[in-house]
């Protein structure tokens, strides 16, 4: 299964790299499994397979006991280590050059991205896995392709906002279709070069809207002007 040939991989990995690295393992979120209850039940697993060269991180655990664990993994003392997401970000361990990521369906892009980046920071090379269960819904499906396909940055927040929607920029929702469009170059370049070039041809004929095709234009400014102050105001 998932689990099993996972830990037969870390194994295999664990014996041939005792010269140093590392592999980082997080545990996804799944919806009735307490994500600290799995990292620990996954933790037991691969210690028992491959003795004290685990370590364990948790939100859960006292700074201190944190500290130490993340400690001996970037010393190499550890060469596992299973972790929740506390791990996503302020994490810097070079020697760290395979990341299993377990349920990887359940994560958002960004959060796989910065999951992702907790691997591959040194001139060694280095390998994400996403380890997923069928079947995938579409969304999903898309997400990890992405993945697959890119490292970029950019382009993995411009789908994340593709597939979560932008949500409300004044407002409680984060997620989901906007109330308003995002101008996007590489489909509204042509749009976006008539509208400049009609506002320039206003500004140099008639700068006062002061004639007719300027009167509408007031008109129009000001129906979206109240419009936009009875949304804000709705909006809190």
């Amino acid at each position: 299964d998932e689990a099993g040939g996972a830990r037969e991989g870390a194994a295999e990995v664990v014996t041939a790299d005792r010269g140093g690295g590392g592999v980082a393992r997080a545990v996804g979120e799944e919806a009735e499994v307490d994500p600290v209850a799995a990292a620990e039940e996954r933790y037991a697993a691969l210690e028992q397979t491959l003795g004290p060269v685990v370590g364990l991180v948790h939100g859960r655990m006292k700074p201190e006991a944190r500290d130490t664990a993340m400690a001996a993994f970037q010393s190499g003392e550890t060469k596992v280590l299973v972790a929740t997401t506390v791990i996503e970000v302020g994490v810097d361990v070079p020697n760290a050059n395979i990341m299993v990521i377990e349920h990887a369906e359940r994560f958002g892009l960004a959060q796989l991205h910065q999951l992702r980046g907790r691997v591959g920071r040194s001139d060694r090379p280095s390998v994400c896995l996403l380890l997923y269960k069928p079947p995938l819904g579409a969304v999903a499906r898309d997400r990890l392709k992405i993945m697959r396909d890119t490292e970029d940055g950019f382009l993995i927040a411009e789908e994340d906002l593709r597939l979560r929607g932008g949500g409300e920029i004044l407002g409680t929702r984060q997620s989901g279709a906007p109330g308003f469009r995002i101008a996007q170059p590489e489909r509204h370049g042509e749009l976006m070069e008539t509208a400049r070039d009609d506002a320039r041809l206003i500004v140099d004929t008639d700068p006062d809207l002061a004639g007719r095709r300027g009167e509408a234009l007031r008109l129009l400014l000001y129906l979206f002007g109240r419009d936009e102050a009875i949304r804000l105001i709705r909006a809190g």
